[in-house]
């Protein structure tokens, strides 16, 4: 069924497909009852595309007929529609839905399979550096192709408005096959043309194999100096490049200069004169001299042929712009990153790279430079560095721009050296006559030495660009195998992270923790391990890390907190009433703005008490903006929880900041535990913290006791609490139970 087209329609904001207010558009009113409309099929996997492009075209109509919207959400919907749909005109398709090529995997069902000739199709999308093979665009007959961002209001409205008008001309004159067929034709020809001298003659030649006689004629564009002729035929052969001159030219002058003015076609007796209007900001005009007048039937193929025209001359210069802003960075006109993963893709095909080197050139404190002096200051930067480094490297080497203030430097690794990269440098840059001295720091590949494609390449530089910065600015670095092994295994952890926590290849172990003076449990800490689907125990210092870096850590983290809450409220049904459950916290987790509403409903939905729920943040933590950190514990401390410091003593703590904390307890690191019994040090930085935690009036908790002789000196020191292999491993939530029990704690506790 038709889509509604009220113009009270509601939409969202969408990044690809944007209408500015504008004037009102022509025939913006009311159809007349009964007048059957234009069906416009819409083909795009995004609903927001669908309700803005409805809202934008409702209520408009074209030869005073409305337009009627049917849609289908992907290629598969849009071929069942068009096999029971008749008489649709105009397809508007997105180019990438269920694959990259879904849109023109369409377009050939529509040509091919269901031979519906007729139907206009404007393929549309929201990735301009994914741009069709021009010989696709030719092949499939393509009406027109637009990225989403150009299409405003009005150029939608004038696109389908055009597209609709070329499918009734096609439509009403079926019985012209050959016309329309020579008209394909021309079309198909100006697309294998390129320069404006041979598109202008295929014109006119086609132009006159419609019409039955020699070619002949002029087909001109307007520049500063009046009428050029872009091409000609006959006796308009030596007026090519030429200025028309209304005294020397009349009858092509006159022709000319009335359709641009008019825009619109003029046929009398001895001249026709065909307008292309063209959507880039230039219209064009062809004059040809008439053998005998034109008759009607061939005014409505020359209507349509000055529409074909008009496409294809826009489609080539459109496909021209997209190619040009998928391979070339705007700013520096340089070749852009796509451009460069092909030539090291070619390089690395040619005898694995031979003896060439890729170097990444990454300006030193841009960033500070662009915000102290401005963003058009820094593009001027950004441009004055790629001249110098077009203009003063050897020309055998290959310059590009990948983003932000980073270039690329291909070539002869003899020529592609830092010494001569860094020498660039040596001199300032002069911005507006004020001298700017930058230096640069290299990541650079041997390809003769790289395995993989050239996209692995580039990946590969950057590790080494990264290694050089983490190093010294102003260096370099080469990549080597070993550094792009640690990588590698990192990005493969982080993909097998993210699948096992789908899979909930994560769970919880509990340690105990004990009271030193009477042997009895008091709580456990929470523990996160991960079991692969083989029974692999992947370490929690391997996959920890990985979770923050990647931002995993907040959806598992709040996992975690849910179910040691859950655990905790068993263990109290259980009879463990007098049970803490600490858990521990990242910073990345502690930091995002949900967290207090994530443990509040943590909390509610599990029914926890959180006077029996600690959560455990590290120092490091603690010290980092500390007044901030004290106003989120504060929101924190609200909830009823309670807050352990953990592996204290690893860090710098500041008294007077831990104090403004309002922490409760202290959890002294395993490392001062190991070192209790092996020297005074160990043992003096541990009875300091246990003086400092009572000096506090904070409970002190020591991690990692594993022998006896630990947990006496802990004792004698004053430390009320422990936990470590000494009193039990991590333990399942059955383990627990059952070591509780053998505890003899049972009901009681």
């Amino acid at each position: 069924m038709p889509a509604s087209m009220s113009p009270g329609v509601a939409f969202d904001a969408h990044d690809d497909l944007i209408f500015l207010d504008e004037a009102p558009l022509p025939h913006q009113h009311a159809g007349r009852a009964g007048t059957p409309g234009w069906r416009i099929l819409v083909v795009d996997d995004d609903a927001d595309v669908h309700s803005t492009t409805t809202f934008a075209l409702a209520g408009l109509e074209v030869q005073d007929r409305p337009l009627e919207f049917l849609h289908a959400f992907s290629a598969s919907e849009a071929r069942a529609l068009l096999a029971r749909e008749p008489d649709i005109a105009v397809i508007l398709l997105d180019v990438v839905m269920e694959q990259p090529d879904a849109g023109l995997h369409l377009v050939r069902h529509v040509r091919e399979t269901l031979g519906m000739l007729d139907v206009r199709i404007i393929l549309r999308t929201g990735q301009p550096g994914y741009t069709p093979e021009m010989e696709a665009i030719r092949d499939l007959d393509i009406n027109d192709y637009r990225t989403k961002s150009e299409l405003t209001r009005t150029k939608l409205y004038t696109t389908v408005a055009a597209a609709v008008r070329a499918y009734q001309q096609l439509h009403a004159l079926g019985v012209g096959r050959v016309g329309l067929e020579r008209i394909v034709h021309a079309g198909t020809e100006l697309m294998r043309l390129h320069g404006a001298r041979d598109v202008a003659r295929s014109v006119l030649q086609q132009a006159a194999a419609l019409l039955g006689q020699e070619a002949n004629g002029v087909l001109c564009a307007r520049d500063a100096r009046g009428l050029r002729v872009l091409g000609g035929a006959g006796s308009g052969l030596d007026l090519e490049q030429r200025i028309l001159d209304a005294q020397h030219h009349a009858p092509f002058s006159g022709a000319v200069n009335r359709a641009l003015a008019e825009r619109r076609p003029e046929f009398t007796p001895t001249c026709l004169a065909l307008y292309f209007p063209g959507k880039s900001g230039r219209d064009f005009a062809a004059a040809i001299p008439l053998a005998q007048p034109v008759s009607d039937g061939n005014k409505r193929l020359l209507h349509v042929f000055a529409s074909v025209v008009s496409v294809s001359l826009d489609n080539l210069e459109l496909v021209g712009r997209l190619n040009n802003a998928a391979f070339f960075d705007p700013l520096t006109s340089l070749p852009n990153r796509t451009q460069l993963v092909e030539d090291l893709d070619a390089a690395v095909a040619n005898e694995g790279g031979s003896e060439a080197t890729l170097t990444l050139v990454d300006l030193d404190h841009f960033a500070e430079t662009n915000d102290a002096l401005g963003h058009q200051f820094g593009d001027q930067l950004l441009v004055t560095v790629a001249q110098r480094l077009q203009t003063q490297l050897d020309p055998r080497l290959k310059v590009a721009r990948i983003g932000g203030d980073i270039f690329a430097v291909l070539g002869m690794g003899s020529l592609n050296t830092p010494e001569a990269i860094h020498a660039l440098f040596r001199a300032p840059f002069s911005i507006d006559g004020q001298d700017v001295q930058i230096s640069s720091t290299l990541g650079l590949v041997r390809l003769e030495e790289h395995d993989g494609s050239g996209a692995d390449a580039l990946k590969d530089a950057d590790i080494a660009l990264k290694r050089a910065k983490s190093q010294q600015r102003g260096g370099h670095f080469y990549f080597s195998r070993s550094m792009g092994v640690e990588i590698r295994e990192r990005v493969r952890l982080m993909h097998a992270l993210r699948s096992g926590v789908q899979r909930k290849e994560l769970f919880l172990a509990y340690q105990p923790q004990v009271d030193l003076g009477t042997g009895r449990p008091f709580g456990a800490e929470a523990l996160l391990r991960w079991r692969l689907e083989d029974g692999t125990m992947i370490p929690p210092d391997r996959f920890i890390p990985i979770a923050e870096y990647s931002g995993l850590i907040v959806e598992i983290g709040a996992w975690v907190l849910r179910e040691a809450c859950a655990e905790l409220m068993r263990l109290r049904a259980a009879g463990y009433l007098d049970f803490t459950m600490s858990v521990n916290v990242s910073q990345a987790q502690f930091r995002h703005p949900q967290f207090v509403e994530v443990l509040r409903r943590a909390l509610e939905d599990s029914g926890a008490p959180p006077e029996f729920i600690e959560l455990e943040i590290t120092e490091s933590m603690a010290m980092e903006e500390p007044q901030l950190l004290a106003e989120m514990l504060a929101q924190v401390k609200r909830t009823g929880v309670s807050i352990a410091i953990d592996d204290f003593g690893t860090g710098f703590s500041s008294l007077s900041h831990l104090q403004r904390l309002k922490v409760d307890r202290l959890k002294i690191d395993r490392a001062f535990v190991t070192e209790i019994t092996g020297s005074a040090r160990g043992s003096s930085i541990a009875a300091m913290i246990i003086q400092l935690g009572r000096n506090l009036g904070l409970s002190v908790i020591a991690e990692g006791v594993e022998d006896e002789r630990q947990a006496q000196i802990l004792h004698a020191l004053g430390c009320p609490l422990a936990q470590g292999y000494l009193f039990s491993r991590p333990l399942s939530p059955q383990g627990l139970l059952e070591w509780l029990g053998a505890q003899g704690v049972g009901d009681a506790a």
